[in-house]
């Protein structure tokens, strides 16, 4: 193969896996949601119903056919955008979701406009002043934060701006609720808090380790023998060449988005996906709750292989 065309055959395979993930991913989420306990139609029916009519819905809402023919059916028309009704709200989900996913895009979007900036400049500046006093304490801050799990954060942000400091509500409310700019900042600052902290602090630690490492490379230090200056060295000579990895590492860091934002949205009750999943399992709305796992999936996976891609293209070695 030629060495030019040897990069696009990594992507098209790093492709292909990602699409036979996302597959088993599907088989996981559907079969999972299967093993739910309880039976969909004695709860819309109630514990009243008779088991005639459990055994019409049951039929109805084709519970009665065999599993691997409700997951053909599921799959296919979640290919094709159809997304199915929700058992609970006789709603089409796509409706259900819309609202509450552009919701959770702009929670996502504001927590990454505010920790990509932030952490990129921590980062640069821990790789550039590196075993300084400032290095030390960004790196004591990062590995405190990782070590600390999403749910932890946001309960300790309630403490700290909610019940200490009484600056912000406990609970979010929708940008929609919101009546003024005030309250608009008020219904994202607790979430987003909390999500910032934790991305910020993945991102910090993989942007510093990406320029330390172009640091060490025979050619800054080169520029560093003949004279260079520390910011010279690492602005125009390391961080060109770090484009790759650092945006690799900002990609891997987003994708922490994915998990942290189920658990903020339910804890500060903000009506995004993630929080209308978590309603959607204490009524056993099936359908709903697949969509929702597929949407987080699908955009996890997509995250891992954006980072994955930018690594291969970016690898001058693939390029020889």
């Amino acid at each position: 193969m030629a060495p030019s065309l040897l990069p696009w055959f990594y992507v098209v395979q790093r492709f292909a896996l990602a699409l036979l993930t996302l597959f088993i991913i599907s088989l996981t989420v559907f079969f999972a949601c299967q093993l739910l306990p309880g039976d969909v139609a004695e709860i819309l029916l109630g514990q009243a119903a008779t088991p005639e009519a459990v055994a019409g819905l049951r039929t109805a809402m084709g519970l009665d056919e065999p599993a691997i023919q409700q997951y053909v059916n599921w799959l296919t028309g979640f290919l094709q955008g159809d997304l199915g009704t929700s058992y609970a709200n006789r709603i089409e989900i796509s409706e259900l979701i819309g609202g509450r996913l552009v919701n959770s895009l702009k929670l996502a979007g504001i927590t990454t406009m505010i920790s990509v900036p932030v952490a990129l400049t921590l980062g640069i500046l821990a790789a550039m002043y590196r075993g300084s006093a400032l290095d030390r304490v960004i790196s004591i801050f990062t590995i405190s934060i990782i070590s600390v799990p999403e749910f932890m954060l946001a309960t300790f942000a309630v403490l700290v701006f909610a019940v200490w400091l009484g600056w912000l509500p406990a609970l979010s409310l929708s940008s929609a609720e919101a009546q003024s700019w005030g309250e608009l900042l008020k219904a994202y600052a607790m979430p987003v808090i909390s999500l910032s902290i934790g991305v910020s602090a993945q991102m910090i630690r993989m942007t510093r380790a990406a320029v330390i490492e172009t640091i060490n490379t025979p050619y800054v230090e080169m520029a560093l023998l003949k004279g260079a200056s520390r910011s010279r060295m690492v602005l125009r000579h390391a961080l060109p060449n770090a484009i790759g990895p650092i945006a690799n590492a900002v990609a891997l860091s987003l994708s922490y988005l994915v998990g942290g934002v189920i658990i903020v949205e339910t804890i500060f009750n903000y009506p995004g996906v993630a929080k209308l999943m978590v309603d959607a399992v204490a009524t056993r709305d099936l359908p709903l709750i697949q969509s929702c796992a597929m949407i987080f999936c699908v955009s996890y996976l997509s995250l891992i292989t954006l980072a994955d891609i930018v690594a291969i293209l970016s690898n001058p070695r693939l390029r020889k």
